[in-house]
């Protein structure tokens, strides 16, 4: 079992960043592949940035790239989202989630990551 906290979420202006958090307890967080995903109003939840075990590989959803950077740190147990230049669009819930992963390879499906936290709400304002 894996259990993951988001923050650093809140309410920033268009253009604006923010950095979310999430923090991983339980198993041995290495071993892990991390995703972050949103979901707005209405619609289904989506894949945003996901990273690899090391964090050697990463992969970015389409509207992102360029603006959103994932990171990690093994020895905090802990997954970043770096946000800049953000545009309403990009208001969600961000979760993050946790595969256990056997390759290095970064990019996975929804479905395929098994623990998830709660969320954190990402607000921008036009």
């Amino acid at each position: 079992q894996v259990q993951l906290v988001e923050s650093g979420g809140g309410l920033v202006q268009t253009g604006g960043s923010l950095r979310l958090s999430c923090a991983a307890s339980g198993r041995t967080f290495s071993d892990y592949r991390v995703g972050w995903f949103r979901q707005a109003p209405g619609k289904e939840r989506v894949l945003v940035a996901t990273i690899s075990r090391s964090g050697a590989g990463t992969f970015y959803a389409v509207f992102v790239k360029g603006r959103f950077t994932i990171s990690r740190d093994n020895a905090r147990n802990t997954v970043y989202l770096q946000m800049n230049s953000l545009k309403p669009e990009d208001t969600a819930v961000y979760y993050c989630a946790a595969d256990r992963a056997y390759t290095e390879r970064a990019s996975a499906a929804q479905s395929e990551f098994d623990y998830w936290g709660q969320g954190t709400q990402v607000t921008v304002s036009s």
